[in-house]
């Protein structure tokens, strides 16, 4: 059963009236295809629709933060919260402390706009985080006790993982509850959005890193600095950070594999730009030639507490091995 959007009696969003987003709108995956080529992959586009599942004095809604942190996760609680409760008139709203761990241990704290009115302007986590802890039954028996009806989960792989979990648990049990996850990366890996919180703050921080070790090269002879910054599987915060300081002579990426021996190799580049300049300045991205630290360090493959695989420090490796 669906309802009229309460947008459509809000005057301050008077002109959504005419721009509701279709069922029928979507997304591809690539933007540029071949004439001829399969249709591909096609995302459901966002937005507010004409229609809405839940009356606003029905919804019991609740938010929770897993994972790591991130820069913009206050900034996200906040807009859940203000726009539930202006734009769609919903006044129920719980916070869920301390991750996935708080929906069994009774952590919890009632959200209004007074309550998260300038929690943007603090870093970290208003409702605190973990790592791990994920119960699909014990969160789900919770969520039922309580009677929330909208789940909000902001969160990273191992978070977003849990969050489907949770979803095929509450359509098993016939339960009306919608599941909501927020990715939550400052990498930037994420397909079809322009951008994801944290990426710009992350850029901009990566920048100040940059220009310390290009001082620290120029002021001795033959000096080679090597910045790594975050970038499991993606390299945007290494290739912007570099593309937007100017002073980086090596940008290395997950995406774009490397050697480090033989014509056109990392050395052989090191070894010409140091005849050129004096210093060289590299950036490489954490997730950046993992196999080469393995193969190097005998390693194990192992995960977090979220399920992500721990990466080697290929940092430390390449440090070692141009000394």
């Amino acid at each position: 059963m669906s309802y009229p959007n309460p947008l459509q009696q809000n005057l301050a969003y008077a002109i959504v009236k005419t721009n509701f987003v279709s069922p029928e709108d979507v997304v591809a995956q690539k933007i540029v295809i071949q004439k001829g080529s399969p249709r591909g992959v096609h995302f459901q586009r966002a937005g507010p629709r004409e229609k809405v599942y839940f009356k606003s004095e029905d919804v019991h809604a609740c938010i929770v933060t897993c994972g790591g942190l991130c820069p913009g996760i206050n900034t996200v609680i906040r807009e859940i919260v203000c726009g539930l409760n202006y734009m769609y008139g919903v006044h129920d709203i719980l916070g869920i402390e301390g991750g996935y761990r708080g929906f069994y241990s009774k952590n919890t704290i009632q959200l209004t706009p007074k309550v998260v009115n300038d929690i943007h302007k603090r870093g970290g986590t208003f409702l605190r985080t973990s790592r791990g802890g994920h119960d699909t039954n014990k969160i789900v028996d919770n969520i039922q006790d309580r009677g929330i009806n909208q789940v909000y989960i902001i969160g990273g792989d191992g978070t977003q993982k849990g969050a489907a979990l949770i979803y095929k648990e509450v359509e098993r049990r016939g339960l009306q509850v919608a599941v909501a996850g927020i990715p939550k990366t400052i990498d930037n890996d994420i397909a079809v959005i322009d951008k994801s919180f944290g990426f710009d703050t992350a850029v901009e921080e990566a920048q100040r890193a940059i220009n310390a070790a290009h001082v620290e090269v120029e002021s001795v002879e033959n000096g080679v600095g090597i910045v790594k910054l975050m970038g499991r599987y993606s390299g945007f915060i290494a290739m912007f950070a570099t593309l937007a300081s100017r002073d980086v002579d090596c940008c290395l990426i997950p995406e774009s594999p490397f050697y480090l021996e033989g014509q056109g190799g990392l050395f052989e580049f090191i070894e010409q730009r140091l005849k050129e300049n004096g210093h060289i300045v590299i950036v490489v991205a954490e997730g950046a030639g993992q196999e080469y630290v393995a193969q190097s360090m005998h390693a194990v493959s192992e995960k977090d507490a979220s399920g992500n695989r721990l990466l080697l420090d290929v940092g430390l490796w390449l440090t070692q091995k141009i000394k």
